[in-house]
């Protein structure tokens, strides 16, 4: 290991070098086993005699912190060392907390939480990685390693690859009636850099942004960290509830093919009220179709793009839940109005994405193998939808299902607050959400219930151990 010793500061040589790394033995940066350089490699690099090296080695072998191997070097002990947070003799009182402030709106904004995996887990937003063609989508990638590595090596565009640009367009015109070339695409990493780019060129401090009440917190803590003024709306059976956008807004965060988390689509008479509404108070729409291929009933509703007349809805679009989040792949299409802004953006937030992964998935699109993924595994998720909507009217008369007919979870409501049922099963097991979780102002009772990740065959004992954490109050 190429480990970074410091000289800074006064005394001895031997003694810091011998300080250095026993703090680094201490606080587990050297583990168990690992080997040194050697002494006179230590000592080229650090440009002191090697006698100096020599010493604070012997000293670290002497107190039981190194162990010599004939003919194979110096390790750090076998015997398991607790790292600690210590100074350590010299080095004043280690490294400190500091001084450095984040802004204080960061204060406000949740952070990242990452739950345990449960027996049965009815998780949220996640595909079965099983569905997935994993071999051929493995030679496309070997094939774009072989043939597409750029040379002269040189940055990429920060829209995309423009195969995939082109292919995405295809896709979204044939299968949502997206109205869009490939100029109009961005690729991104994921649906929340999407929203990221969109914010940045949209909002400034202090701007109104309308979000779903409830909806999907990720976006809303984006905005929030943007230092948006974030109005929560009302959802009902139709969908958002337009009378209730603050004429302020300047930016409305929509999902109206399967509306999130409630499941319900907008109705068309919302959707050219919602229209209609951003042209009269100058706002832009974001439409996020997150999981809407995923369609086991009913013909989809036109998305807003492609019946806005004004170019004013911003078109969000992921691949993550369609193929695999690790992929972190996405999309956005544009007005022409907001290209450029949202291409320098995209530059100026990451460069550009992962060149091979795009090119792979163009051919993946192209060859027609995303069309027959997608069919495959919507017959799988229609069958779990099935078996757990028919499972939950039959059994759980607590429980009222909210109808949909599309995507990877869906919601029920209660008549009670479902907080102590949630955490009893997943004391047994099972992973569920409370409907308070996706909501900002005043909870609301319910459920939600993921079925992307769970395999059939776990679903039946899954939702009895649901049903046996209930306690009628």
């Amino acid at each position: 290991m190429d480990f970074h010793v410091s000289l800074a500061g006064k005394g001895d040589l031997s003694a810091r070098i011998y300080r250095e790394l026993l703090e680094a033995i201490l606080d587990g940066r050297l583990r168990p086993g690992e080997r040194l350089p050697p002494t006179r490699e230590l000592a080229q690099r650090l440009q002191v005699s090697r006698t100096t090296v020599t010493d604070a080695y012997e000293r670290l072998t002497a107190e039981g912190f190194l162990v010599g191997r004939v003919g194979a070097g110096t390790f750090v002990t076998d015997q398991p060392v607790k790292p600690v947070s210590r100074a350590v003799p010299g080095r004043g009182q280690g490294r400190g907390r500091g001084v450095a402030r984040a802004r204080r709106l960061w204060e406000s904004v949740a952070g990242p939480s990452v739950d345990e995996v449960l027996p049965y887990d009815f998780q949220l937003g996640v595909p079965d990685g099983r569905l997935f063609p994993l071999e051929a989508w493995r030679r496309l990638v070997s094939r774009e390693l072989r043939t597409k590595v750029v040379h002269p090596a040189r940055y990429a565009d920060p829209a995309g690859h423009p195969g995939l640009r082109a292919a995405i367009a295809r896709y979204v015109g044939v299968s949502r009636s997206v109205v869009a070339g490939a100029e109009d695409v961005l690729v991104t990493q994921g649906a929340q850099q999407a929203l990221d780019v969109i914010g940045r060129v949209l909002v400034e401090p202090g701007d109104v942004v309308a979000v779903e009440e409830p909806g999907y917190s990720p976006a809303r803590r984006l905005f929030q960290s943007l230092g948006a003024r974030v109005a929560g709306v009302p959802v009902d059976d139709e969908g958002l509830d337009v009378t209730a956008i603050p004429a302020k807004a300047r930016l409305v965060y929509t999902t109206p093919s399967h509306q999130f988390p409630l499941g319900t689509p907008m109705s068309l008479a919302r959707r050219t009220a919602l229209l209609a509404w951003a042209e009269r108070n100058d706002a832009v729409i974001i439409e996020d179709d997150y999981d809407s291929e995923f369609r086991f009933s009913d013909r989809p509703l036109q998305p807003l793009q492609s019946i806005d007349r004004s170019g004013r809805v911003v078109y969000v679009g992921s691949f993550s839940k369609i193929m695999l989040p690790m992929l972190r792949l996405g999309f956005l299409v544009a007005p022409p109005s907001l290209v450029a802004a949202l291409r320098t953006a995209k530059q100026l937030t990451d460069m550009y994405g992962d060149v091979v992964t795009q090119g792979a998935l163009a051919q993946f699109i192209e060859d027609g193998l995303l069309a027959r993924h997608i069919r495959k595994a919507t017959r799988e998720y229609a069958a779990r939808h099935e078996l757990i909507t028919t499972t939950l009217q039959r059994d759980f008369g607590w429980l009222n299902v909210v109808p949909s007919t599309a995507g990877l979870h869906l919601c029920a409501r209660t008549a009670f607050d479902p907080a102590e049922l949630v955490a009893r099963a997943r004391a047994a097991g099972v992973g569920v959400q409370a409907l308070a979780d996706f909501c900002a102002g005043t909870p609301q009772h319910g459920i939600v219930i993921g079925y992307g990740g769970i395999q059939m065959r776990q679903i039946p004992e899954g939702l009895r151990r649901l049903h046996a954490a209930y306690r009628p109050g």
